[in-house]
């Protein structure tokens, strides 16, 4: 985004960066499929020989979402460009719909059978994202200039743009990529746990992303061209206001989402979970994982508005320095919790690498820019607020235990 916002002949440059892309990850899909026990080993090593054959062709017929899901995003950043964010924000429950209605077609099949089933929904709901995508660019016009960018070879004009992005983009694709890592890591290690350990990590996660991509992925996805545009036109103190309310907003309601995350986790999962083969037992050891992701709600919520600033600046180098800082923590941390906690482990150790990640950018932020961003009359009431959460969260966990017991 901040490269396509400098960028003088933003057509030219956004089509030279689809192409070049686009042919990588194909051919890469390609691999993928050819040598598909070898990347399935890659992910699962723990995995004995026949689950690594078991599961090699579903890995294979799944990473073709990732060609769907870039031509999705490269879409999504012009619609982000033109401040439309509805059409992305609607799209990904696309997949979840997709997941669902093969669920409900072929939950009489045999269990390969609707693992197949499941892995082409992947694919549908791919399909359906970009299908979305296509028609509300073609919609707000920005197809047709899209389309003719493929036919104008006028490379020099944008050289310079695309220097200054191939400089930025490995800085900025690992500073992007640490929390994906960090999760294949952690399915990694959970494969030397007992049986249900990676459920266990999944089933907590998904809860943890609900209200992280609820409140601070979607706040700073809308937020990002505004902050881009701003810093651009040399206005920071714009820029700073901007932050400003969005802070206050994620502050109340990631820390409200923590704490009753925290303190419910055991009703949520009893709720959601506790039925057919998941086990009471399933029910606490997920809760607990679930409690100790909960802690890092709020780091890694912030972390996602603040880190807007350094990639506003174009200073992807600078954040991917700090991602693997907090990579290398929970790195660390994983390796020593998990022989304590097991997968419990795994999440307090990636909640601490989000208060490291949390930190510095806060330090690279500034002193004096946070005091104008957290200065505010009514810091005193959210923290009352979400106090008086707390114990109403307490007294309600004291009536639901005697429904759970």
């Amino acid at each position: 985004m901040p490269a396509y916002t400098h960028s003088r002949h933003k057509i030219l440059f956004a089509t030279a960066i689809f192409k070049r892309f686009f042919l990588i990850l194909i051919l890469f899909s390609l691999l993928v499929t050819i040598f598909s026990p070898f990347f399935t080993k890659l992910i699962a090593i723990g995995y004995d020989k026949h689950l690594i054959d078991l599961a090699a062709p579903y890995v294979a017929i799944n990473f073709y979402y990732l060609d769907f899901i870039f031509c999705v995003t490269f879409l999504a950043a012009l619609l982000q460009y033109k401040e439309h964010f509805a059409t992305t924000a609607f799209s990904t429950a696309l997949l979840n719909l997709s997941l669902i209605a093969a669920l409900i077609l072929f939950h009489s099949a045999s269990k390969e059978k609707i693992v197949y089933a499941m892995s082409i929904a992947v694919l549908v709901g791919g399909l359906l994202q970009f299908a979305i995508h296509l028609y509300m660019s073609q919609k707000l016009g920005i197809l047709p200039k899209f389309c003719k960018g493929f036919f104008v070879q006028k490379k020099d004009t944008i050289q310079k743009d695309l220097k200054n992005f191939t400089s930025n983009f490995f800085p900025a694709i690992w500073g992007n990529s640490t929390a994906q890592i960090s999760a294949f890591l952690d399915t990694w290690l959970a494969t030397f746990l007992q049986a249900g350990a990676i459920s266990y990590l999944y089933y907590a996660n998904r809860i943890l992303q609900l209200p992280l991509a609820l409140f601070a992925i979607a706040t700073a996805t809308a937020l990002f061209p505004s902050v881009s545009k701003a810093i651009k036109n040399g206005d920071e103190t714009k820029a700073l206001v901007y932050l400003k309310k969005s802070f206050w907003l994620l502050l109340f309601v990631l820390g409200s989402s923590m704490i009753g995350g925290i303190i419910l986790a055991k009703p949520i999962i009893w709720l959601l979970f506790e039925r057919g083969s998941f086990t009471h037992q399933d029910t606490l050891q997920t809760a607990f994982v679930l409690q100790m992701y909960m802690i890092g709600l709020l780091p890694f919520g912030l972390s996602k508005l603040f880190s807007l600033w350094l990639y506003a600046h174009q200073q992807q180098k600078t954040a991917a320095k700090i991602a693997t800082y907090s990579l290398i923590t929970n790195m660390v941390l994983s390796l020593l919790l998990i022989n304590f906690l097991g997968a419990a482990g795994l999440a307090l150790a990636s909640s601490i690498s989000g208060f490291v990640l949390l930190f510095f950018n806060l330090r690279l932020f500034g002193k004096e820019k946070f005091a104008i961003v957290a200065k505010d009359s009514n810091g005193l009431f959210v923290t009352l607020a979400i106090i008086a959460q707390a114990i109403l969260y307490t007294i309600l966990l004291k009536v639901l235990d005697g429904y759970i017991r």
